[in-house]
Formats: C-alpha cells, sequence, structure tokens
C-alpha cells in the first residue's frame, strides 16, 4: 500500500497538483521507512504466527488499522476535513463498500485514483483470504459444503501447520493475483479504445473487478465518454461477481461440470434476467388498462437499465445505468429502494469480491425449502440426492440459516444504534443494509433523497464503519475469533 501512493503522486506531479504529490510521496515514504524497519528487527527470527483463526485475527485488524495509514495522504492532501473523515472513507474504499462522504467535485483525479486504489487492493486481499484463510476455517460461505476446498474436512482447528497456512497464502497469491491484476488491465484497455478518458477507464476498470462501486463521476456510469459501451463492458466482467468459478475452479462447487451446472451462477442469472422482466410486466399490465403503446426502442431502453443496475446491485457494485431513470419510469416505480437492498442483501458469489448474504446459502435455503415440501405431501420420503446434495440440504442448509438470521439481527441492531445517535430510520435501514452488504452506492440511490455520510455526527461515522468491516468478514467469522483455541495459543 505504500509503494502504490506512488502512483497518486506522479498523477498529482503531472497535473500539478504538487500539495497532494507531497502528501502521497511523503505518506508511502514514511510507510516503506516503518515496514523496512521492522523487517530488519524481526529478521532472523522464528515466525510466531499459528495460522488460522491467528490470520483471520490478522486480516481483521488489516481492516481497521490499515486505513489509519491509508488516510494521511487524503487528509494531508485535502487539509478541508478531519482525520475522521478520512478514516470512514478508507474503510468504506478498502472494504469494498464505496460509500463516500466527499462530492465528486471535492476530490481532485488523483484522490479518487487513490480511493479505486485502495477499493482494488481490498478486492485482491478478499480474493487472496477467500482461499488461504476463509475456506480452511469453513467460513465466507464456505460452510455450506466442504466439495474440494483446500484444507477442508474434519481437521480440529487445533491441527492446523503453521507450514500449511503461510504455503496457502503464497500459493494463493502467486495463482490469483496476475489474474485479478490481468482482467482489470483488460477492462481498463476496453474502457479506453470505447472512449473513456484513462483516469475514469482506470478507476472504473479497479472498481468493476473489487465491486467497489467508486467513481468519480456524479452522474451515472454512462456520464462517462463511453457511454453505452462502457456499460456493456463492465456489465461483462460483473459476471466474475457473480460465482468464482468464472475464474478459478479451486472451490465448493468445482465438483460440478461446467459453469452452467454451477448453482451460484444459474440463480444469479435467473435475477438478472427476471427481475427487469418483472418490471417490464408491470408496465404493460398498466398499460393495457390504459390501452397505452409504447415505442420498442424506449422499452429497450428502459430493459437494458433495469438489466444492467440488477446485475450491478446484486454483484454489490453500485453502479447505475444511465437509463435506471427511464426504467424506473417504464415500471412506474419512484421509489426501487427495495429492491436494491434486497438485490444487495442477497449478494454475488462466494469467494468473490462481492458481499451481502452469499448466493450459495440461497440455494442452500432453497433446496431444504424444496426437501420440506416433499415430506408435507410424503413424510416418510427418502431424499434422492446424494453427496454434495445431501450435505447442502441439512448441515449446509441449517448452517446457511444460522447465518441468516444472524445477519437480520446485525441488520436490526445497527439500525437502532444509528436510529438511537440521531440517523431517521429508514436513513438508519438503507445506512445498515449498504455497510453489511458492502453495496455504498445504496445511500445515494436507495433512500427517497440522498443520504450525506458526511453530516452524520463522530459516533454515526464509527458505527458505519464498524459495520463495513463486519460485513466485509461477515459475523461468523467475527464469532470464530472468540473461539478458546485461539487465546490458548
Amino acid at each position: 500500500m505504500a509503494l502504490s501512493m506512488y502512483v497518486p503522486a506522479l498523477h498529482a506531479l503531472v497535473q500539478e497538483g504538487f500539495r497532494e504529490a507531497r502528501a502521497f510521496f511523503y505518506a508511502g515514504t514514511l510507510g516503506l521507512f516503518t515496514v523496512s524497519v521492522i523487517t530488519i528487527t524481526l529478521s532472523g527470527r522464528p515466525r510466531q504466527s499459528r495460522g488460522g483463526l491467528t490470520d483471520l485475527a490478522a486480516l481483521l485488524a488489516g481492516f481497521t488499522v490499515l486505513p489509519l495509514f491509508l488516510a494521511l495522504p487524503l487528509y494531508e492532501g485535502l487539509r478541508t476535513t478531519s482525520y475522521l473523515n478520512a478514516y470512514v472513507e478508507m474503510v468504506s474504499s478498502l472494504t469494498t463498500t464505496g460509500a463516500t462522504l466527499f462530492d465528486a467535485e471535492r476530490l481532485s483525479g488523483s484522490m479518487h485514483l487513490w480511493r479505486a486504489q485502495v477499493g482494488w487492493f481490498g478486492g485482491l486481499i478478499m480474493w487472496i483470504s477467500a482461499a488461504a484463510i476463509l475456506a480452511p476455517l469453513s467460513l465466507g460461505g464456505f460452510e455450506v459444503t466442504a466439495s474440494a476446498e483446500p484444507g477442508r474436512g474434519d481437521t480440529p482447528l487445533e491441527r492446523y501447520e503453521v507450514t500449511q497456512a503461510n504455503r496457502r497464502l503464497q500459493r494463493s497469491a502467486r495463482q490469483l493475483t496476475p489474474v485479478y491484476v490481468g482482467l482489470t488491465a483488460v477492462l481498463w484497455f476496453c474502457l479506453v479504445i470505447a472512449g473513456e478518458r484513462p483516469l475514469d477507464g482506470a478507476i472504473h476498470a479497479m472498481s468493476t473487478l473489487a465491486t467497489s462501486g467508486i467513481t468519480a463521476l456524479n452522474s451515472s456510469l454512462a456520464g462517462g465518454q463511453a457511454g453505452y459501451a462502457g456499460e456493456v463492458l463492465v456489465f461483462l466482467f460483473l459476471f466474475f461477481g457473480l460465482s468464482r468459478l468464472t475464474f478459478s475452479s479451486d472451490t465448493l462447487t468445482s465438483a460440478r461440470q461446467g459453469l452452467h451446472h454451477d448453482p451460484e451462477f444459474r440463480i444469479g442469472l435467473l435475477l438478472v434476467a427476471g427481475v427487469p422482466m418483472l418490471l417490464m410486466l408491470r408496465h404493460w399490465l398498466a398499460a393495457y388498462d390504459v390501452d397505452a403503446v409504447e415505442n420498442l426502442a424506449a422499452a429497450a431502453h428502459a430493459l437494458w437499465g433495469a438489466v444492467f443496475t440488477v446485475m450491478s446491485f446484486l454483484t454489490t457494485t453500485g453502479f447505475e445505468s444511465d437509463s435506471w431513470q427511464a426504467a424506473r419510469n417504464w415500471s412506474g416505480l419512484n421509489t426501487p429502494g427495495m429492491i436494491l437492498m434486497g438485490l444487495a442483501m442477497m449478494g454475488g458469489g462466494v469467494a468473490t469480491t462481492a458481499g451481502g448474504v452469499k448466493l450459495l446459502r440461497v440455494y442452500a435455503l432453497y433446496l431444504n425449502g424444496l426437501r420440506e415440501m416433499d415430506r408435507l405431501v410424503h413424510p416418510s420420503s427418502v431424499g434422492r440426492a446424494a453427496g454434495h446434495g445431501r450435505r447442502i440440504r441439512r448441515k449446509g442448509a441449517f448452517v446457511a440459516w444460522v447465518f441468516f438470521m444472524l445477519f437480520a439481527l446485525t441488520l436490526a441492531l445497527v439500525s437502532a444504534v444509528l436510529a438511537y445517535l440521531g440517523v431517521g430510520f429508514e436513513n438508519a435501514v438503507v445506512l445498515a443494509v449498504a455497510a453489511l452488504s458492502t453495496t455504498g452506492p445504496l445511500v445515494a440511490a436507495a433512500a427517497d433523497t440522498p443520504i450525506f455520510l458526511v453530516e452524520m455526527g463522530a459516533a454515526g461515522k464509527l458505527v458505519f464503519s464498524a459495520a463495513m468491516v463486519l460485513g466485509r468478514l461477515e459475523l461468523l467469522a467475527i464469532i470464530a475469533l472468540i473461539n478458546p483455541v485461539l487465546w490458548r495459543d
């Protein structure tokens, strides 16, 4: 992260933003010096990490402590905001939430680039951590099934070896980092070819792969120079947020043959196609009553706006199509906040950068529901599924339901605390959903009027930051940190 500060420093220097260039350069140099001193101090000493839960605790510390350092150039470069605001902004970026406290005009291009970089690194951290930390501990959605998970089995936590934990981290970083960087570069190149400014193209490419929804534009994504071509490109790369099988085969669904058999991907496609069709059907039913006729061009315009926005919020990215307003007018939805919040809470695929409850848990609950309806008709029947399907229906459905209840209780608690701190009840619910699902653009898209985070009190901002970290790591991971094994070791 310290090295990455030199990128916005060079950009600010080229744009003659010397104060911002100095802020990034000094902060990056200070970070490198600190890391060098710590490395020299600890050189030659055996590593004391225990792996497993200890790595999970380090991941939690990274999302809470690292933003204190990341906020330095933002605070020193702006000089018109508090350090708390800069810290909350960096927590939002690092957790790939993407909620911002600042108007687009208030931040320079270098500052927007820094926000996108932090969000991009946060997405990479989750890619690596999902395979190396969360999967062996059966967390982050991996608890639903044990199929094809590296290091997953019935082995107690006490028997994990440190070398295995280190090797998992190194192997995951070597395998996933080139893929992540390559996909981002390809999307950036395509956006520039489509007519996007290089800076906006880089920000949107990083935000798409990280599903952070960070943008330097005031308007929707099509407000950029790439227009609808840029939306189509972003839409295609959002599929990487539906299922990890789009870029890897080392996860729980890899035992299935082909991406078209992946339950997460299929449910995602069903939602992306089904929700816009319901919105279109709602319009046609109303038009039939009044005998109205609309042209097909307007219908296609509204349909695309609905498809892109549904895909964006389902993957917890939060980009709005330039045609989303047309889709809202077409369907007669003046306040579509409930639909967007529902999509964001459902979330994307396991081990992706998307947040929310995750589609695999939804699939486990769906299978369990089908089985329970069968038992209502045939109480003595025996399930026909074998292997992975049976475990998802029994143990997987149970832990998925437990997580769903924990998510609902946490949502109620965060909403109540924010309301107690002076935030209106409806806004408190929107903020809680945005934080726990890591879909920051909800604060502007889901409420009747946009919510201005900068107007919240200090306590409210800290609660919102804690909720974003909780939504990124999920409550089950936080509960796992209370495991006596960690503290006994």
